[in-house]
């Protein structure tokens, strides 16, 4: 099948990316930073995903995975607006199998910057308007919301015993998810999967349960 993911360059996105071809799938990526997959099964496309204006013509999407995001940065306009420009040109389409968004746990918990939960939880209730619409070409939308995971945009905490001490009192858990593990999850949601849709699914060690949010200042 073809699968577009956005953000491929690092962390969650690539490691879906990666996962994907290892499968047997043709990968289609966007990052705003050059490649870091090479393979004959890729293909990557440098941009913005704010820049709609230049979205490339890729015709016959089977899954897409809306997973480009960032904090403290035009959350709204990337987390949110560009997820649903890149969803309205490439996933709503009768060829379209699964969509999944990648959200956040913040989302359901309000428990991070402003502008970045409200992202977020946007990608929640879009998530949900769309499988409605997809609905009738036999397709799925869910959206996967992770807690904490080892990329590099948490380095600042994962570095910092104080605070990594802290997160860990906050997760039941007592770990965090690797970016392989999260990788997983997706491919269940979109290949596995063909019946749960419009949901937005929690993994997170638990960590929204106590409700407390723990940052560099």
């Amino acid at each position: 099948m073809k699968i577009l993911v956005t953000g491929t360059s690092q962390g969650i996105g690539k490691a879906i990316a990666e996962l994907f071809i290892k499968r047997g799938h043709c990968v289609v990526g966007m990052d705003r930073q050059d490649a870091t997959i090479h393979s004959d099964s890729y293909t990557h496309y440098r941009l913005d995903v704010r820049d709609r204006e230049n979205y490339p013509e890729i015709s016959n999407v089977d899954i897409l995975i809306n997973n480009a995001g960032t904090q403290n940065e035009d959350d709204i306009d990337i987390n949110l607006k560009a997820l649903i420009y890149i969803t309205e040109k490439y996933g709503v389409q009768e060829n379209i199998k699964s969509i999944l968004n990648i959200g956040s746990a913040s989302g359901h918990t309000g428990a991070e910057f402003p502008e970045y939960c409200a992202s977020k939880g946007g990608v929640l209730s879009y998530t949900k308007n769309v499988a409605m619409r997809v609905a009738p070409f036999g397709a799925t939308c869910n959206s996967l919301d992770p807690g904490g995971v080892f990329t590099p945009l948490n380095d600042c905490v994962v570095n910092d015993p104080e605070l990594w001490a802290q997160i860990m009192e906050e997760t039941p858990l007592k770990k965090w998810a690797s970016t392989e593990e999260i990788a997983e999850w997706a491919y269940f949601l979109t290949v596995t999967n063909t019946f749960c849709t419009g949901q937005n699914i929690l993994v997170d060690g638990g960590e929204s349960i106590n409700y407390n949010f723990v940052w560099k200042d």
